[in-house]
């Protein structure tokens, strides 16, 4: 069922993770990201900015070299052990092997400080669009007989149309782009953002539960959307 104007535009907004210690550096870049556009969060080190980046999915890290519990070197080469997130590298050394050791382990661009948040920007835009370029977002997913079309806003299984509202299209959308992944409800909250947003997340349950009975063949036993005890949901990978 198509939802009202602008329900799924929320998904578009890019999302980046800033891990640094600089407290009003942090502030001032995370409130300048949100006047240009992007929802920005802030992490003040390298533990609880890897736990956020777990946690919910992003379009961008904007990763500090010096943080006090961590090297950001050895950060970059964590999140590039389970994820191709885009890394923007900044640092208030500007020696060149720093540079290229960022570069070495994974970071997509380097930028030394001090530098303006015009630059930052700039930098981001570009990284995210060589990223998009090479890998532009599926419009439509089909995972075995389930068909997900994002731009008509219509989920079908097995070429039957299934009815739902516009957040639950949201939250299964998510749960598609990351099939075979565990989401949790904190991140599936950040992939459906309405304005009933407290209400839909006392009743994400009930929400899952209504997208089980309009696309599973037995919503009491499910084989779709399983749920990981303590961990989330997951929309399993089936074959055609």
């Amino acid at each position: 069922m198509p939802a009202s104007p602008g329900a799924g535009s929320i998904l578009m907004v890019e999302r980046i993770l800033l891990i640094e210690d600089d407290e009003r550096l942090s502030a001032m870049l995370t409130e300048y990201l949100a006047t240009m556009g992007f929802e920005a969060r802030a992490a003040p080190d390298a533990a609880s900015g890897l736990e956020t980046l777990a946690r919910s999915s992003y379009d961008a890290l904007v990763l500090d070299v010096m943080l006090p519990d961590r090297d950001g070197f050895e950060v970059c080469r964590d999140v590039r052990t389970r994820s191709d997130v885009p890394i923007l590298m900044l640092t208030a050394r500007g020696d060149e092997t720093d540079r290229i050791v960022g570069l070495e382990l994974g970071a997509d661009d380097y930028l030394p400080k001090p530098f303006s948040p015009r630059e930052l920007v700039a930098r981001l835009r570009a990284i995210l669009r060589r990223r998009n370029h090479a890998a532009a977002p599926a419009r439509r997913l089909r995972i075995g007989d389930l068909e997900i079309d994002r731009d008509t806003r219509i989920v079908t299984v097995a070429g039957r149309e299934c009815a739902m509202t516009g957040n639950q299209f949201d939250l299964l959308w998510a749960l598609a782009r990351n099939a075979g992944r565990v989401m949790s409800r904190d991140a599936l909250m950040d992939a459906v953002r309405g304005e009933a947003l407290e209400a839909f997340d006392r009743s994400i349950d009930v929400h899952i539960s209504r997208i089980r009975a309009a696309i599973e063949d037995t919503p009491k036993k499910p084989r779709r959307i399983i749920t990981v005890r303590g961990a989330g949901y997951m929309l399993a990978r089936i074959a055609d």
